[in-house]
């Protein structure tokens, strides 16, 4: 018979487990993509330097379902281990395409490592269902915030990879991929030895009017279908991708926006830094949020944060490129995201038992689609109407989340009910 002691230890051992594997998790997917551009750019020319990074986007969107499907079926360790387990094979793939000098195996390569993405993004969701519904917000933020410290780790990593590789007689650019094959190896011998055996995710629904349903887990079809009858999964469905692709149109082309303007490249990486710091550094201040006041108005709240992103891009699109204000945009363009994210996350966790799953996989790869997509249309805007242009696409991809936020406010409850007492 399972106690309360046994579940609260298996529960904290759990988001162990997540937190470290979400940290080397983060530095072998920021090791890596330091630079994939410009390993794809030396097999194959700059005109398909880009592929890369799409490559990654699209392994991650394409592994998204698959792996929910097996954790609803076998449980998420099952699930996160082998995604690691996929993007080691992955990176090592990378390794034998430099050495041959082989483009299409390169991209392969990078498609299998983007797999990596999918299971720090999958890990939130497993948080979620190791925590009460009281905390499950802050507690899938902390194990996000974790990818944090290897998403400001990795970059830091690729010249000392670079050199051990040269050392180790591998190409140019080609190193860093090694610490990205160690940290993957790494992250799911963790899950695989020290994730607690479930047999199946489990949480307990906090909507009005919700109970824990018996019926099998369905298909990703199917939870999307059953997510468009109902405001609050909706709305965190459609508020993911929309959020995501706002992030991603206005991120990509400030590097060319800041440059185009004079900016060194000093100057980006700091921008760029001070973005990713907006969008994980403060995961645990939302998280809070959607505990004490609702996942909803917290997700409200992120989406007031992007349009103020959106506002303070547009002013400094009209002031002949304004470093610094374009700086105070994209760390608030990644505050925004964050609390999006973790609210969406946080109500995603909290859907009927048979839909929660395939539901979280199939919104993972909404967003991966989306990003992909507002990647590609990012340049050919920036091309016809500059930065303005941009930011005004980004607002235009929030609308659909806006206009289902209120349907969703009269539904949602201010905060998840405490559990009750036994």
């Amino acid at each position: 018979m399972t106690t309360a002691v046994d579940t609260a230890s298996r529960n904290r051992r759990a988001i162990a487990m997540l937190l470290i594997s979400n940290l080397l998790g983060g530095v072998g997917v920021a090791s890596g993509v330091a630079v994939g551009a410009l390993l794809t750019e030396r097999l194959g020319g700059a005109s398909v330097a880009g592929f890369g990074q799409a490559a990654s986007v699209l392994g991650a969107a394409v592994a998204a379902v698959p792996l929910a499907r097996i954790a609803a079926r076998h449980g998420r360790r099952r699930s996160l281990a082998l995604g690691y387990a996929l993007a080691t094979v992955g990176a090592l793939t990378i390794l034998t395409a430099a050495v041959v000098d082989q483009l299409i195996l390169l991209l392969l390569g990078l498609g299998l490592f983007g797999v990596a993405q999918a299971v720090n993004l999958q890990s939130r969701y497993a948080a979620g269902e190791n925590a009460p519904a009281a905390t499950r917000g802050r507690t899938m933020a902390i194990v996000i915030w974790a990818t944090t410290i290897g998403s400001v780790a990795g970059p830091n990593l690729s010249e000392p990879g670079d050199r051990v590789g040269i050392a180790a007689g591998l190409p140019e650019l080609a190193g860093p991929y090694l610490f990205s094959l160690v940290a993957f190896a790494l992250a799911g011998l963790a899950l695989a030895i020290g994730y607690p055996r479930l047999t199946r995710p489990t949480a307990e629904p906090t909507f009005p009017g919700e109970v824990t349903s018996a019926l099998a887990p369905v298909g990703a079809l199917a939870a999307l279908r059953w997510a468009s009858r109902s405001a609050v999964p909706r709305f965190a469905v459609v508020l993911t991708a929309s959020a995501h692709a706002v992030m991603v149109m206005i991120m990509v082309m400030t590097p060319l926006h800041l440059q185009h303007h004079g900016m060194s490249l000093t100057v980006v990486g700091v921008v760029i830094s001070l973005h990713i710091l907006g969008m994980f550094g403060l995961s645990p201040v939302f998280g809070w949020c959607a505990d004490r006041f609702g996942a909803v108005r917290t997700a409200g709240g992120g989406m007031v944060l992007l349009v103020v992103a959106i506002v303070l891009g547009l002013v400094a699109a009209g002031t002949g490129g304004g470093g610094v204000l374009t700086a105070v945009a994209l760390t608030v363009l990644g505050l925004g995201w964050s609390g999006c994210v973790i609210a969406a996350s946080a109500l995603l966790a909290s859907t009927e038992e048979h839909v929660r799953v395939p539901l979280q996989g199939a919104t993972d790869a909404g967003m991966n689609v989306a990003g992909a997509v507002a990647a590609a249309l990012a340049g050919t805007i920036l091309a016809w109407g500059g930065f303005t242009a941009v930011n005004l696409a980004g607002a235009v991809l929030l609308v659909p989340a806006v206009v289902l936020l209120l349907p969703a406010v009269r539904i949602a409850p201010a905060a998840p009910a405490a559990p009750p007492a036994r």
